[in-house]
């Protein structure tokens, strides 16, 4: 009798291993949602859509963007998590919505490092300081200067609260010995729009959604958070340079998905999308944002993500940094 039981339960695992490889094989059989935490034309949002085109092809689905902005990235995370562990949604996973944003926010919903499965990191993204040209500073050391003569005169611009650029702007604060105020909007995009205008003299902005503005004369770049000095910005030093190491942490743009997708499943995505960022046309496209190429395994993004989560739950302890 418990031989029969034990060789029936084998069975029964057999089969739904059978079963689950079987469902794998014929994924996907409908088109797959990529949700977008942010709204339209901020980094997330541009490097999802350059991926998004041929991702679709390499899937052998169509590959639908949706753009769910608000709450630093929390409502697309939120999303995420709501969605079916079958593979048909995907998220983009950035430093706002993994690490910053749940550090500050202790009633977000979700553990950004049990409650998601990582797929891939796509890129890594310098970010940077640049202010509107009518700021009375245009180099590290004059902007330093005025920023240490008139504490809390100037705002500074965000993707939201929790977003990497809060967070960073943050840690740069309490390391430089400077104040100014916080005006969170709903997405780089929009923070963009009103730096650009001269509504906020400054904002901390991932490098790619920033550089057509800095190109144009309409943003003054001022520092940068990057490995070493960039071709697109020989002059512009970074942050290592002026004595400000801790805020030299590159932005990461990757893939996750809800927790309990199976593995086949994740294993397709991460081979489609290392397809995908392996094509030459793509991987231009991004890196001339100024975005390094990554497509790491998923374990090694998993320690990325934990890596940084580490880091903001220490700024905001020190920075004392709340939602209330």
């Amino acid at each position: 009798m418990h031989r029969r039981t034990v060789v029936t339960s084998l069975g029964l695992i057999a089969g739904l291993a059978t079963t689950g490889a079987a469902w794998a094989q014929a994924y996907p059989a409908k088109p797959v949602r990529l949700v977008v935490p942010f709204a339209p034309g901020g980094t997330t949002d541009i490097i999802a859509r350059v991926v998004s085109e041929k991702l679709g092809g390499n899937l052998g689905q169509q590959v639908i963007v949706e753009n769910k902005a608000g709450g630093g990235g929390s409502i697309g995370a939120l999303e995420l998590i709501k969605s079916a562990p079958d593979g048909y949604t995907l998220g983009m996973a950035t430093v706002s919505t993994t690490a910053a944003n749940p550090a500050i926010n202790k009633k977000i919903g979700y553990d950004p490092t049990t409650d998601f499965l990582p797929v891939i990191n796509i890129a890594a993204t310098p970010n940077i300081i640049a202010v509107h040209p009518s700021f009375p500073a245009k180099d590290y050391k004059g902007f330093l200067e005025v920023l240490k003569k008139n504490p809390g005169k100037f705002s500074y611009s965000s993707s939201g609260t929790g977003g990497i650029g809060h967070l960073q702007t943050e840690l740069f604060k309490s390391l430089a010995g400077v104040f100014m105020t916080h005006i969170p909007y709903r997405g780089a995009g929009p923070a963009l729009n009103d730096t650009v205008a001269g509504q906020v003299p400054m904002i901390f902005d991932n490098l790619p959604s920033a550089l057509p503005f800095i190109k144009d004369g309409r943003l003054v770049p001022i520092v940068v958070a990057a490995p070493q000095r960039l071709a697109a910005l020989p002059n512009v030093p970074t942050f290592k340079e002026v004595g400000l190491e801790p805020v030299n942490r590159a932005a990461y743009y990757g893939i996750l998905v809800p927790k309990g997708t199976p593995r086949e499943i994740v294993d397709k995505i991460h081979a489609a999308v290392k397809k995908t960022i392996d094509d030459p046309a793509v991987r231009k496209r991004i890196e001339d944002t100024g975005s390094l190429i990554i497509g790491n395994t998923p374990e090694q993004f998993g320690e990325q993500i934990k890596a940084e989560f580490a880091v903001y739950k220490e700024v905001v302890a020190k920075q004392k940094l709340s939602l209330d």
